[in-house]
Protein backbone atom coordinates (compact mmCIF):
# COMPACT_ATOMS: atom_id res chain seq x y z
CA UNK A 1 0.00 0.00 0.00
CA UNK A 2 1.37 4.00 -0.97
CA UNK A 3 2.67 6.18 2.04
CA UNK A 4 -1.29 7.83 1.97
CA UNK A 5 -4.46 7.77 -0.37
CA UNK A 6 -7.32 9.15 -0.37
CA UNK A 7 -11.16 8.44 -0.37
CA UNK A 8 -14.54 9.96 -1.02
CA UNK A 9 -16.83 7.36 0.51
CA UNK A 10 -20.51 8.13 0.12
CA UNK A 11 -22.68 8.13 2.53
CA UNK A 12 -26.08 8.85 1.05
CA UNK A 13 -27.68 5.35 1.29
CA UNK A 14 -27.53 5.84 4.90
CA UNK A 15 -30.74 7.91 4.06
CA UNK A 16 -32.75 5.24 2.41
CA UNK A 17 -33.55 3.48 5.90
CA UNK A 18 -34.47 5.03 8.83
CA UNK A 19 -33.35 7.79 10.49
CA UNK A 20 -32.79 6.27 14.15
CA UNK A 21 -28.79 5.71 14.51
CA UNK A 22 -27.77 6.92 10.86
CA UNK A 23 -24.45 8.25 12.67
CA UNK A 24 -23.04 5.26 14.31
CA UNK A 25 -24.21 2.94 11.24
CA UNK A 26 -21.83 5.82 9.04
CA UNK A 27 -19.24 4.94 10.71
CA UNK A 28 -19.47 1.44 10.28
CA UNK A 29 -20.11 2.19 6.68
CA UNK A 30 -16.64 3.98 6.51
CA UNK A 31 -14.47 0.95 8.01
CA UNK A 32 -16.26 -1.70 5.97
CA UNK A 33 -15.56 0.75 3.16
CA UNK A 34 -11.99 1.10 4.47
CA UNK A 35 -11.44 -2.55 5.17
CA UNK A 36 -12.88 -3.72 1.54
CA UNK A 37 -10.40 -1.35 -0.60
CA UNK A 38 -7.21 -1.30 1.58
CA UNK A 39 -7.56 -5.27 2.42
CA UNK A 40 -6.25 -4.03 6.56
CA UNK A 41 -6.74 -6.00 9.02
CA UNK A 42 -7.60 -3.13 11.35
CA UNK A 43 -8.96 0.35 10.58
CA UNK A 44 -8.31 2.96 13.49
CA UNK A 45 -10.90 6.16 12.88
CA UNK A 46 -9.84 9.15 13.90
CA UNK A 47 -11.52 11.37 16.69
CA UNK A 48 -11.80 14.57 13.23
CA UNK A 49 -13.88 11.81 11.63
CA UNK A 50 -16.54 10.87 14.56
CA UNK A 51 -16.83 14.62 15.43
CA UNK A 52 -17.38 15.18 11.64
CA UNK A 53 -20.28 12.55 11.55
CA UNK A 54 -21.38 14.01 14.72
CA UNK A 55 -21.52 17.57 13.83
CA UNK A 56 -24.66 17.61 12.19
CA UNK A 57 -26.65 15.43 13.86
CA UNK A 58 -27.43 11.67 15.35
CA UNK A 59 -30.04 11.14 12.24
CA UNK A 60 -28.33 13.48 9.86
CA UNK A 61 -24.72 12.77 8.67
CA UNK A 62 -22.93 13.82 5.89
CA UNK A 63 -23.67 12.48 1.96
CA UNK A 64 -20.45 11.75 1.67
CA UNK A 65 -16.71 12.37 3.72
CA UNK A 66 -13.20 12.59 2.31
CA UNK A 67 -10.81 10.46 4.10
CA UNK A 68 -7.10 10.18 4.29
CA UNK A 69 -5.48 6.72 5.15
CA UNK A 70 -2.22 6.42 6.49
CA UNK A 71 -0.39 3.29 7.32
CA UNK A 72 0.57 2.90 11.17
CA UNK A 73 2.92 -0.36 10.55
CA UNK A 74 5.26 -0.96 7.72
CA UNK A 75 3.11 -3.83 6.23
CA UNK A 76 -0.12 -2.02 5.86
CA UNK A 77 -2.35 -4.10 8.32
CA UNK A 78 -3.39 -1.54 10.48
CA UNK A 79 -3.84 1.87 8.96
CA UNK A 80 -5.38 5.07 10.48
CA UNK A 81 -8.55 6.52 8.61
CA UNK A 82 -8.20 11.05 9.66
CA UNK A 83 -10.82 13.73 8.14
CA UNK A 84 -9.08 14.58 4.47
CA UNK A 85 -10.80 18.45 4.57
CA UNK A 86 -10.35 19.42 7.82
CA UNK A 87 -13.97 20.73 8.78
CA UNK A 88 -15.28 22.43 11.98
CA UNK A 89 -18.57 21.94 13.38
CA UNK A 90 -18.79 25.90 13.11
CA UNK A 91 -18.04 25.86 9.86
CA UNK A 92 -20.64 22.87 9.18
CA UNK A 93 -23.17 24.99 11.02
CA UNK A 94 -22.45 28.21 8.89
CA UNK A 95 -22.71 26.61 5.69
CA UNK A 96 -26.26 25.32 6.86
CA UNK A 97 -27.56 28.87 7.94
CA UNK A 98 -26.54 30.11 4.76
CA UNK A 99 -28.57 27.20 2.60
CA UNK A 100 -31.50 28.03 4.75
CA UNK A 101 -31.61 31.57 3.79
Amino acid sequence: MPDERIYVINLSRLYWTGRARRAPRALKRIREFLERHTKAEKIIIDESINEYIFSRAYDRPPRRVAVRVLPVDKEGKILKAVLAIPVTAGEVRASEAESQG
